[in-house]
């Protein structure tokens, strides 16, 4: 069988560069072989996009005819949505529910965008003289999105939608671990009425395509979510190359269980924030914070619900939680749990492949909780990105503060608590992008969303979602009193 294509100005296309192949993680098998974008193919999607982006068609295309194309991929995705849902499934093995919230997690974002973009206006300035000023935004150009592989249909919608909304031409590079969602999505988009080359995907390798794609001078703004170093490295290229770009990485979250919170909704809000999509999430709350008078019934009742989760194949409906997404992260997650036990950690559930004989073929791994450490231990400072969390004590509120603080992340936290002073103290304290109070991974695409710290630079979602991918220019109108040259108006 030849490798699947890609997709580059409105039709697919083989690339020249070494195919590579996708393995369902809950099987082991290899679900097919891909094209990868060689350098000169992503020279030449580069060069689609922008003769797309500088023609008539997209540029003088009025806001609500956008907006409308941007709804009708929103509807073919609603056609398409089972066919999504079971392609992010084969690819990183989320549960098949999980999947089907996340497509119409995703179909929702296109929706709320194609909203925004019909009608988010201009601002007219207050004036200093005699002169109307105003403030227009127009598009950036060519627009390179990086997505990862933990949540490829709402990561990628989440850069998608605002993009074209603010008038761009892009061209996204998914992770080589779950390439064809945004390829069916790129043809969704070519059905719905989307110009040729203005939505493009090329699939490859990090380090040879989607080097070549941030490095290409056609390409005037890189979006990417993944891990921090990776994060770093774009960022270096793109400050050489002076030009924006918008960084959503990695987190060690906070969730805090105060004396007063009601244990059982916090323990169901933990497992949540932790359990759901294997940890692979970059909000998850991988670090629980316990105050010591309620610790070890909180601990009893979290290490009982942990163990009686349901581990096993995404295809079944009873199954909450799925393989990790690849068995080389799968083998990374395992090494830094066998960390934690070198530096003394005490290993109250899981902490083990499961021993089912269905699932061996998978690269499947135990919710894993791991007490006895303190926050300075590795585990407790590094991102694992798997269903691992590491469980603290602490006294109060001056001590919660000063440990959840104490890391390079600052991306969201959870507050379990029921006084409300405690909670806003403690809200306006933390160090992260986003607070969640009595409750966790509440999240709306109204809001703005991205990082403190190493956790990210600049704002996903809302109407700053646009902005992002938009630039500013001012106008000045000269509202004087015409002064008739000498000799004229006689």
């Amino acid at each position: 069988m030849s490798p699947l294509p890609f997709f580059v100005s409105g039709k697919p296309v083989t690339g020249t560069g070494p195919t590579f192949v996708s393995r369902n993680p809950a099987t082991g098998e290899v679900n097919y072989e891909l094209s990868a974008a060689s350098a000169a193919d992503v020279d030449a999607a580069v060069a689609s996009a922008q003769q797309a982006v500088r023609s008539a068609a997209w540029r003088n295309m009025r806001p609500h005819e956008r907006a409308r194309i941007i709804a009708r991929i929103a509807d073919g995705m609603a056609a398409n949505a089972d066919e999504l849902a079971a392609i992010q499934m084969r690819e990183n093995g989320k549960v098949i529910a999980e999947c089907r919230t996340q497509v119409a997690s995703a179909i929702a974002t296109f929706r709320y965008f194609a909203a925004v973009c019909e009608t988010l206006g201009s601002e007219v300035t207050p004036a200093r003289g005699d002169y109307l000023s105003m403030t227009v935004y127009e598009p950036m150009g060519v627009i390179a999105a990086i997505t990862p592989w933990n949540s490829p249909l709402t990561m990628e919608a989440q850069k998608v939608a605002p993009a074209l909304a603010a008038g761009n031409a892009i061209i996204v590079k998914p992770s080589e671990v779950t390439p064809t969602a945004a390829i069916l999505v790129a043809r969704i988009a070519a059905e719905a009425g989307l110009p040729p080359g203005i939505l493009n995907v090329v699939t490859g390798l990090g380090g040879d395509t989607g080097v070549a794609l941030v490095q290409h001078p056609g390409v005037r703004m890189v979006s990417f979510t993944g891990g921090t170093g990776t994060g770093r490295a774009i960022g270096r290229i793109c400050a050489d190359r002076l030009i924006p770009t918008a960084l959503e990485l990695g987190g060690k979250s906070p969730n805090i269980v105060f004396e007063d919170a009601d244990l059982d909704a916090a323990v169901a809000g933990v497992m949540g924030g932790i359990f759901e999509g294997s940890g692979q999430s970059c909000v998850a709350g991988s670090r629980l914070f316990v105050q010591k008078s309620v610790y070890n019934a909180f601990v009893d009742r979290l290490k009982a619900k942990t163990e009686a989760l349901a581990v096993g194949m995404p295809t079944e409906p009873a199954s909450k939680m799925g393989p990790l997404a690849s068995f080389p992260h799968r083998d990374r997650v395992e090494g830094m749990v066998d960390i934690a036990r070198k530096e003394g950690g005490d290993i109250i559930a899981g902490g083990r492949r499961p021993e089912q004989a269905a699932l061996a073929n998978g690269a499947f791994y135990l919710p894993t909780l791991i007490g006895g450490l303190t926050n300075a231990a590795r585990v407790a400072q590094e991102e694992i990105f798997g269903p691992v969390l590491v469980i603290l004590p602490f006294s109060d509120e001056a001590d919660l503060v000063a440990q959840a603080n104490d890391s390079v992340y600052g991306l969201a936290c959870g507050i379990w608590t029921a006084d409300y002073r405690r909670a806003w103290r403690v809200a306006r304290a933390i160090e992260a992008g986003t607070i969640w109070i009595n409750t966790y991974k509440q999240l709306s695409v109204a809001t703005p969303f991205g990082g403190f710290k190493e956790s990210g630079i600049g704002r996903e979602k809302g109407i700053s979602g646009v902005r992002l991918y938009q630039q500013a220019k001012g106008i000045y109108w000269d509202m004087g009193k015409l002064v008739p040259e000498e000799g004229m108006g006689q």
